[in-house]
């Protein structure tokens, strides 16, 4: 680790390598869960599905200590107007690096069709909160598919239908989970604000240059929903991990 700060309440560390990141995160975040659940029965934890989580989920989901049979999973974001299939959807994505190679106690997809699942989100984040949030921050500023234009810090809705923009949708292009940015939903279904920052314990892995401007914005300007990433800044109990490509322009 190269260097470790505070901004508001917001612990921040900087990795040398996106590698040294995911284990970093990886080791804490493991050391968290493995307490939590030393003291309590079950541990609901949000992932979100992104190619700037891959080191974190490798290394998190070799894991032998944590008792995953105790943990239910949910999932912060999904693109609507896709089929089941493809691999751009965020579940399929979250089955191939976690979901399906640790035993949880329950996988909770965040399902726009299913509205049974969404009754157990609405039952969770509108009455309660989650015990653990592992997330990034998009392009934009973004956390899970709030966008600027869309973040609101008190939204009275869990999760909502948003739009997204051109931005994010372009992201997805750079990740290279689609040809092409025509070829990105224009909409999602997503967590909102509110019930991110709700969580007890916010773990959050930003690596790579193309977040460099995003991180810069969120730590070196006011708090503001023109970068709802900047909304960590308020949480007690959040940490950030950056590798040196993502911290550039801290400096």
């Amino acid at each position: 680790m190269l260097k470790e700060f505070f901004v508001d309440h917001l612990r921040v560390l900087i990795c040398d390598t996106r590698e040294e990141l995911g284990v970093l995160a990886a080791k804490e975040t493991a050391a968290y869960l493995t307490e939590f659940l030393s003291m309590n029965n079950r541990c609901n934890v949000i992932f979100a599905a992104a190619p700037s989580q891959n080191e974190f989920l490798d290394h998190l989901s070799r894991n032998k200590e944590i008792n995953w049979s105790k943990i239910q999973a949910f999932h912060m974001d999904e693109y609507m107007d896709l089929p089941d299939g493809p691999p751009q959807r965020f579940s399929r994505y979250l089955d191939e690096h976690i979901f399906s190679k640790v035993p949880f106690q329950k996988v909770n997809y965040l399902n726009p069709q299913d509205k049974a699942l969404l009754d157990v989100y609405d039952a969770l984040f509108r009455h309660g909160h989650a015990d653990a949030c592992f997330m990034g921050i998009g392009e934009n500023g973004h956390i899970a598919f709030n966008d600027p234009d869309v973040a609101n810090l008190f939204d009275t809705y869990c999760f909502k239908q948003v739009s997204l923009d051109d931005a994010c949708r372009m992201q997805q292009v750079h990740d290279g989970c689609f040809p092409a940015i025509d070829d990105v939903p224009k909409r999602a279904l997503s967590l909102t604000v509110p019930a991110l920052l709700r969580s007890s314990r916010l773990f959050c892995m930003v690596p790579g240059e193309t977040k460099a401007k995003a991180v810069r914005e969120m730590l070196r300007k006011p708090i503001s929903m023109s970068c709802p990433a900047s909304s960590l800044r308020l949480h007690i109990n959040a940490t950030m991990y950056l590798d040196r490509n993502s911290a550039k322009y801290l400096e």
